[in-house]
């Protein structure tokens, strides 16, 4: 199977409470859009130093983690981000490799959303359903 991309968008967490908080403006929120490797080997979202930066992302630790090629590195892991796919999201953190070339899709935000990569079609697609049968309800305030 080769490489499946998907457009996903990357919402700084904090960001969105403080929103429903009333201390910031929605247009305030720090996000990206990005195209990245949905990558069913890897855990995590993993994304670079750059983009932690630029979404003002929290480094809350840091682990030591087998990559790929078997190497170990020493990783931030940040506080929460909000990742979107369509009209679907979770939340989850992301693990910061300096020097990502990609931002890699794995399998939590996957599962977090009820997505797979199918491996006839080469696209991340629902488990249950496509996007219009899992509809995103508005909190009650």
């Amino acid at each position: 199977m080769g490489m499946v991309h998907a457009e996903i968008t990357l919402k700084n967490a904090c960001d969105e409470g403080n929103v429903l908080a009333g201390r910031i403006k929605p247009e305030e929120v720090r996000a990206v859009t990005v195209t990245a490797v949905a990558d069913t080997g890897s855990l995590h979202l993993v994304i670079n130093e750059d983009l932690r930066q630029k979404l003002g992302l929290a480094v809350k630790e840091e682990r030591i983690v087998n990559i790929a090629n078997g190497e170990k590195l020493r990783c931030k892991m940040t506080e929460g981000v909000e990742v979107h796919w369509k009209n679907r999201r979770t939340m989850c953190p992301a693990m910061v490799l300096p020097d990502a070339k990609s931002v890699l899709f794995g399998a939590i935000p996957l599962e977090g959303m009820d997505l797979m990569v199918n491996p006839v079609t080469q696209e991340v697609v629902g488990i249950h359903g496509d996007e219009e049968e899992y509809p995103l309800l508005s909190p009650q305030i």
